[in-house]
């Protein structure tokens, strides 16, 4: 609908921390018509070239990479998002190394139903969010009345063949987010597909997207292109971001 919200008081910030402080990134790509996200494929672009793709496994995965010169990335599906709630439900954080997916068993029906979801056969741009999860996979895994272990293990298959539908056999991949540390998805991943995964240091994993917007403040500084159309579906490639001044 052409919305988007930002939280933070961004002029009250740049005064009290007394730097200038560039934010809103979104509001701009929307205006030209976008979807105000991904943000971080310029980041990957400028810094990560070396890499076929690279893919992040947060709340959602999403993957960059460049075609015939033209940068494309998209949210591919739900991670730890699902995975976490479903470890809480059990009475952990999350499943530290995948390890209580692994302990449950694939359920062949519901894996087929949530591979089926229309989002999968659309093609970018395109994005996720917590609305779709909760319309889309929770009502999905609620009904099934199975264990907690089990809907694990099936999601996190689900995953391991999303992922594996979206990148080319022996591509070179770089891996940050999170879900690194799910080593039973990266297992399962890899069992379906080989692929050339690099794991990076802990905190490239872990700051991989801070560093990307850090490069976005830069950039809009400059006027210098930060959001790309190709990636959001806005009108034109655009310096986009709001700059506060102490």
């Amino acid at each position: 609908e052409g919305i988007t919200l930002q939280i933070g008081n961004l002029p009250s910030l740049a005064k009290k921390v007394k730097q200038t402080v560039v934010c809103d990134f979104r509001l701009q790509d929307v205006a030209f018509g976008g979807q105000g996200a991904p943000l971080v494929p310029i980041g990957d672009r400028l810094l990560f070239r070396e890499y076929d793709c690279c893919l992040n496994l947060g709340g959602f995965a999403n993957l960059s990479f460049e075609k015939d010169g033209i940068r494309m990335a998209y949210d591919i599906c739900p991670v730890n998002i699902v995975l976490n709630l479903y470890a809480q439900k059990l009475g952990h954080p999350f499943d530290r190394g995948g390890a209580i997916a692994a302990s449950g068993k694939v359920l062949p029906e519901l894996l087929e139903t949530l591979n089926r979801l229309h989002y999968y056969s659309e093609s970018p741009p395109k994005s996720l969010g917590l609305e779709w999860v909760q319309t889309h996979i929770f009502p999905v895994l609620e009904q099934t009345n199975a264990s907690a272990q089990d809907l694990l293990c099936t999601f996190t298959e689900h995953v391991a063949v999303q992922l594996a539908a979206q990148i080319p056999e022996n591509t070179m991949v770089l891996v940050t987010g999170g879900g690194v540390y799910n080593t039973y998805l990266l297992e399962r991943l890899k069992s379906i597909k080989p692929l050339k995964i690099e794991i990076p240091p802990s905190q490239l994993i872990e700051y991989k997207e801070a560093l990307i917007f850090g490069l976005l403040g830069g950039l809009r500084l400059r006027n210098e292109v930060n959001c790309l159309a190709s990636v959001t579906g806005a009108r034109e490639n655009h310096s986009s971001g709001n700059i506060f001044h102490p």
